[in-house]
């Protein structure tokens, strides 16, 4: 099997030969993933059924939204023939969402009342509804932990007379191949029927006055949606070349599902990247094979290249059980990963790939996500966990600059001497390399002996220093052990907002580290991010002898703040950094390059 490169071009929708050759491209690239699926599922088989398992839950004072048995066996009709329809577009004929039915033709629905009246419950309280539903679904020999539910929770309101809809319900989602759950709401006026209606005109509690068929659109797109999610889909939006199919369903598309139906807009599609992925996922391939299976990848001489204004990547990909695709996201800081593009590649016989995107959004940072697809269903991380993760930035006119890639890479071979404590063999590496920002990286992580003197004992005659250089009176950090230079995992380096630095604090929230200044310096400055690969959110401050000095906003991965305080006079400096209302998970702050000046 030969490399096989798509690098589809900008279309638009009265150039129908430029679609059909995209489309033609993408056909032939799933073909060659189908290929390698339908080899590994056909040796040794292992067929078997599995299903998305619908709950309807209702507080224990209101009854159930009236006809929902018939209403919800319509809604995932409609969008079981859409995951179809879209499946087949690329050439995955008859792969789709599991629904068990009844002999009466009706979706097999269970019933759920909850313990609590209305007002107990709320957008927050997913958690506890799904906790509500597991007994009904034990009894039924559903193991919820191990298979894929979607809960429609009764916590909407709908006039019928005034015309008016709001709701209090949980509305997200999480899963993987082997299984997951989605929140969702049910609601009398909502009926797949009803999407062809331009009127009447209603009032939504949250889009404000829309046709009753756009609302339907919005909430019978987010099923789909989060249906997505469930099923281990991460965000992602279309590119310029895929935006004449529609909205990605998977970035804002449960806004636009069903619009083609009242002539509004094309509606909604799945990008080839998550057709790809949901090709091997047990409820589409209608196998269980490897379902228990722990998948494995690696990714060998991996290569970013610029390529005017494209980033191309390249490498050799191999894994267990085997990898029939690479998917990957370049995702702009910002936005969570909703605004995050997509690239596909099958690898060869040799696990060879090549991808490429010009999608890029001009000057800003962002990161590329690498998910290798794994025959039984697994991603080698779901949704946008992955550790094939990669910052680049972006220049005003649209030229990639993958220096921070480069650095890392020219770092490689050092962490991987100093992970194995082989600091003879780290201690050569250094002296060979070339002067720049990698060489200086390199010493400080070579150089990690304990700090000896105080901000107030510094007796050099530089005119600023590293305050990570020096020695703390007290260092407290919320997990893990303090550390400076480097962060506690394999990778070691301080890198956040698509950018590495040479020094720094590593601070997960809650942290507080204290130095003695004794009034000696005149300001403190650096910047202050969240470590990459980290989704948490923390606020940074800086005290002076008790008094704050600069405190920032809530800081998230792909952002950094700039911080610039006058320390003149202070005898003692603190540094702080607080969770925020998400609480303290993955909130592995740095103090990046924290300099203090005479």
């Amino acid at each position: 099997m030969k490399v096989m490169l798509f690098a589809f071009v900008a279309v638009c929708a009265t150039n129908s030969f430029s679609l059909g050759a995209a489309l033609a491209a993408e056909r032939e690239q799933a073909a060659a993933a189908r290929e390698i699926l339908d080899t590994w599922h056909a040796d040794q088989p292992e067929p078997g059924d599995r299903y998305l398992h619908l709950v309807c839950w209702t507080p224990g004072d209101r009854e159930f939204p009236a006809n929902y048995e018939q209403r919800l066996t319509r809604i995932m009709r409609h969008i079981r023939a859409f995951y179809l329809r879209e499946m087949e577009r690329f050439g995955f004929a008859g792969r789709t969402i599991g629904l068990q039915f009844g002999e009466d033709q009706q979706l097999v629905l269970h019933a759920v009342r909850g313990v609590h009246p209305t007002a107990h419950y709320g957008r927050e309280s997913g958690n506890e509804i799904r906790r509500e539903c597991l007994p009904v679904l034990e009894k039924a020999g559903i193991d919820a932990d191990h298979e894929t539910i979607m809960i429609m929770c009764n916590l909407a309101t709908w006039d019928a007379e005034k015309l008016e809809f709001k709701h209090v319900s949980p509305y997200y989602a999480g899963g993987s191949f082997r299984s997951g759950t989605a929140w969702q709401l049910d609601s009398p006026e909502l009926d797949s029927l009803h999407l062809k209606l331009t009127s009447p005109i209603i009032h939504d509690g949250e889009y404000g006055r829309i046709s009753l068929g756009k609302h339907n659109s919005i909430f019978i797109g987010g099923i789909a949606h989060e249906l997505g999610h469930a099923l281990g889909l991460p965000h992602c939006k279309a590119r310029p070349d895929e935006a004449v199919r529609g909205t990605a369903l998977m970035g804002s598309g449960n806004r636009s599902y069903g619009d083609e139906i009242r002539a509004e807009g094309p509606g909604s599609f799945l990008t080839l990247a998550h057709a790809l992925r949901l090709a091997s996922h047990p409820q589409f391939s209608g196998s269980v094979k490897g379902l228990t299976q722990t998948a494995k990848a690696e990714i060998s001489e991996l290569s970013l290249d610029v390529d005017g204004k494209a980033i191309q990547v390249s490498g050799i990909v191999s894994g267990t059980p085997p990898v029939y695709a690479v998917v990957a996201y370049f995702d702009p800081d910002g936005g969570g990963d909703y605004n995050a593009t997509t690239a596909t590649a099958v690898p060869d016989s040799s696990g060879r790939f090549t991808l490429r995107s010009e999608a890029l959004k001009p000057d800003m940072g962002g990161e590329l996500r690498l998910f290798p697809l794994h025959v039984n269903g697994s991603a080698a991380g779901q949704m946008s966990r992955t550790r094939f993760r990669h910052s680049y930035t972006v220049a005003a006119d649209g030229t990639p600059d993958l220096s921070t890639f480069q650095t890392r890479q020219a770092l490689k071979l050092l962490v991987a001497f100093l992970l194995l404590d082989n600091h003879s063999e780290a201690k050569h590496f250094v002296s060979t390399m070339k002067p720049g920002k990698a060489k200086a990286i390199a010493t400080q992580l070579l150089d990690h002996r304990a700090a000896s003197e105080t901000p107030a004992e510094f007796r050099s005659d530089d005119a600023s220093v590293s305050i990570a250089k020096l020695k703390a009176h007290t260092s407290k950090v919320g997990w893990g052990q303090p550390m400076f230079n480097r962060v506690p995992d394999a990778s070691m380096l301080l890198e956040s907002g698509g950018r590495l630095f040479e020094t720094g604090i590593y601070a997960h929230a809650p942290a507080r580290h204290v130095y003695t200044l004794g009034g000696s310096w005149k300001s403190f400055s650096g910047q202050a991010g969240l470590a990459a690969g980290h989704s948490g959110s923390v606020q940074f401050e800086v005290l002076g002898d008790g008094k704050s000095l600069w405190k920032s906003g809530v800081i998230r991965e792909g952002r950094t703040a700039t911080f610039n305080v006058s320390v003149d006079g202070v005898q003692q400096l603190e540094l702080l950094t607080h969770p925020t209302s998400d609480g303290p998970a993955a909130d592995w702050a740095l103090w990046l390059e924290p300099t203090l000046k005479r």
